[in-house]
């Protein structure tokens, strides 16, 4: 049996539920200490307000809130998860059709994505990227086969397909694009091959396009990140704003709470542009570890799908880490001019109530697959009981009861059978030689 180590001995969590753990909480308190600086400017100076920790006080009763459901998800999440998986689904696909209609639908920036009013708003998309990670893998853990053609996979793709065409409806593409990235790296670790995907590859494609040309704003984003200096004080102006604070920050930064470009220059500057705000206020420096505390949540979640024993945990974690990336990826882009602007909040760090609730619940499932049984943690007897006998390449020698190789058998017997012949041998020549004296 493989030898156990101190932390494995006393109960001691992974190291990758550590890390995950280590990296989520440092997010969720970077993210409260930016959005606080990002506000409390305006909110102080606009006309009705005056309470600087307006925000900051929401993030931390969402931040509470979401907690709490982290918590519970990294005990049994996935198991209730998975049961729950039908009904998350089927509630998903209705808010996303409710929040289309006029009257029901809340309307914010000319995009119609929230359910309620006030303190109790809800976004049905956030809801609908996780039930469909979920779904997808406990279709895919269940039927493995069906990644080897798009027909067998054609019921997940269905279902995928309506909730996209609903959140590009809103509109959202930012959001359709990141779930799109999360369900394809899913059926890339499910097993599906490169070349069944690019069907799929191609029709989203064709789909965003099409998107683009039938809203007009979207194409303003686009003009606008392939040349912002065109329009900067039109299209242009919340990229060039955010290229302005990235400059001002240089490497360490202009100090914390002394940005200039959140104070009205910098639209949405506690939502979307929270980076940008970073990066002037602690510079490069501070840009660097926010993009490693998610390289440390990515190598976390992708670690502990790797060691997990069950698919159906490999696959939730691949999906629901790679979910996390897509988005902050995304948002990061934007915020870098490296990709065009699309609203998409950063996961744990941008304000926003349910998409910090699901975000931590992501984060839940995925602690709940790295605290689950790993597969490096078999016994070797278990392994060598489960492995064919005399497999070619195994390295593995079939072993009689004596616990001897049995080709050493049949030479040490060859060398006993020879050893008595020759001792026979020459007892009969001193027998002859006896004989001969008398």
């Amino acid at each position: 049996m493989l030898a156990r180590g101190p932390a494995a001995r006393s109960g001691a969590p992974p190291i990758e539920y550590s890390l995950l753990l280590t990296a989520t909480l440092c997010l969720l308190a970077l993210g409260a200490v930016m959005v606080f600086s990002a506000s409390s400017a305006t909110t102080l100076l606009a006309e009705g307000e005056g309470d600087g920790a307006y925000y900051l006080k929401r993030v931390i009763l969402f931040a509470a809130i979401g907690l709490l459901v982290m918590r519970i998800a990294s005990m049994r999440g996935a198991r209730l998860a998975r049961a729950l998986t039908p009904v998350l689904v089927a509630v998903a696909l209705v808010l996303l059709a409710a929040v289309l209609m006029p009257d029901v639908g809340r309307s914010v920036n000319g995009a119609q994505r929230w359910l309620g009013a006030g303190l109790v708003q809800f976004q049905p998309s956030e809801l609908a990227k996780l039930a469909l990670v979920l779904y997808g893998a406990h279709m895919l853990a269940v039927q493995p086969r069906r990644v080897r053609s798009l027909s067998g996979l054609a019921p997940y793709l269905v279902v995928v397909g309506v909730a996209l065409l609903l959140i590009a409806g809103q509109p959202d593409l930012g959001t359709a694009v990141g779930l799109g990235a999360a369900v394809a790296c899913l059926l890339v670790a499910a097993g599906t091959r490169l070349r069944t995907l690019l069907p799929l590859a191609a029709a989203m494609g064709i789909a965003v396009l099409a998107m683009v040309a039938a809203h007009p704003y979207q194409q303003e984003r686009l003009t606008s990140f392939l040349d912002p200096a065109a329009d900067t004080g039109g299209a242009g102006f919340q990229a060039t704003q955010a290229t302005i604070a990235l400059g001002s920050g240089g490497v360490l930064g202009v100090g914390l709470g002394e940005s200039v470009q959140k104070a009205f220059y910098l639209p949405e500057a506690h939502t979307d542009m929270v980076a940008a705000v970073l990066g002037e206020e602690a510079g490069l420096a501070g840009m660097a570890v926010l993009i490693g505390l998610f390289g440390m949540f990515g190598y976390a979640g992708f670690r502990a799908a790797h060691r997990s024993r069950d698919r159906y945990g490999k696959l939730l974690a691949a999906g629901l880490t790679s979910l996390v990336l897509a988005q902050a990826a995304i948002n990061l882009f934007a915020v870098l001019g490296l990709a065009p602007l699309t609203g998409v909040p950063l996961p744990f760090v941008s304000y926003g109530g349910s998409s910090l609730i699901v975000t931590l619940a992501s984060a839940g499932l995925i602690l709940n697959v790295a605290r689950g049984p790993r597969a490096s943690a078999a016994p070797a007897r278990n392994r060598a009981r489960r492995r064919p006998l005399g497999a070619a390449g195994s390295g593995a020698k079939l072993r009689v009861r004596d616990g001897t190789n049995p080709a050493r058998r049949r030479r040490r017997g060859a060398s006993r059978d020879s050893g008595g012949r020759h001792r026979r041998s020459r007892r009969a020549g001193d027998r002859s030689r006896r004989r001969v004296a008398r």
